[in-house]
């Protein structure tokens, strides 16, 4: 008797990959998968940790060894016992390989398609980036970090161009930048918290149902934005997603906690030495 497909994918775990200063690492154990997804969120003591697997301290105390040294993860001592450690990612999250994220789409067909609609060349460029992003999904490769963090470097370099010291009228900037460059269109529905709506938008509005929010990138450009603006961190949550099957995309900007990226620079700095 044969096995359905969602048998033969639960059978394999997702797959991450994160890059040391030293290579690329693909991440398979499910154990070790699970303490880097706690500690990507924020900086966490090894009691937190087996607390939070529910493995044996033994267990938890091997594969976090390991992690380490593998330049996956960084330690340091706890401010308040010195006798114990803090845990926190030590190097950059790049992606998953998944079974489970396969896609199966005709990039041809649409690509062709964004040719036969004369008028507006920015259609073809927004086929083809749709086309890599397809090609990777079609493979179960999600690259969703690494657009984010490029798109986090785009809304920074953007913020000259829209930013204003009053938010609404930065906003207001930023709505006519999205319909100048064909991005979209930019609503706002929210000050209090930011809250934006994007219609059309030119990420994600060709892509299949992925049943999860699919606008890494863009998310990216206004974390930058905003936090630019705001002069401090930034969280930006994608709540609605064409890829969810809703007819927009929405995010929400709310205050976050700092993400400890220069404890970690200072660290990595003075290892290389």
């Amino acid at each position: 008797m044969s096995r359905s497909k969602t048998a033969l994918t639960e059978q394999k775990p997702r797959i991450e990959l994160f890059a040391s200063t030293r290579e690329i690492h693909a991440v398979k154990s499910p154990m070790r998968v699970k303490i880097l997804s706690m500690v990507r969120v924020r900086e966490m003591s090894f009691e937190e940790i087996v607390a939070a697997s529910g493995k044996a301290k033994s267990t938890i105390s091997i594969h976090l060894k390991g992690l380490v040294r593998e330049g996956i993860l960084g330690s340091k001592p706890d401010p308040r016992d010195s006798r114990k450690k803090i845990f926190y990612l030590y190097s950059e999250y790049l992606g998953t390989l998944s079974p489970a994220d396969r896609v199966d789409e005709d990039i041809g067909t649409q690509l062709l398609a964004s040719l036969e609609r004369e008028g507006d060349p920015s259609l073809f460029f927004k086929a083809l980036f749709r086309a890599i992003r397809l090609s990777l999904l079609r493979e179960g490769i999600s690259i969703d970090p690494v657009l984010r963090t490029a798109g986090l470097a785009v809304g920074r370099a953007l913020y000259p161009v829209v930013g204003d010291p009053d938010l609404a009228r930065a906003i207001e900037h930023l709505e006519d930048f999205w319909k100048r460059h064909n991005l979209g269109r930019l609503e706002l529905v929210s000050l209090s918290p930011v809250t934006i709506d994007i219609y059309d938008c030119f990420e994600c509005q060709d892509l299949p149902r992925l049943g999860r929010p699919a606008c890494a990138f863009d998310a990216g450009i206004l974390t930058g934005i905003f936090e630019s603006h705001f002069q401090e961190d930034r969280i930006v949550t994608e709540t609605h997603c064409y890829a969810m099957g809703d007819s927009f995309c929405r995010f929400e900007v709310v205050k976050g906690e700092p993400i400890r990226r220069s404890d970690t620079a200072h660290v990595r700095a003075r290892c290389e030495q």
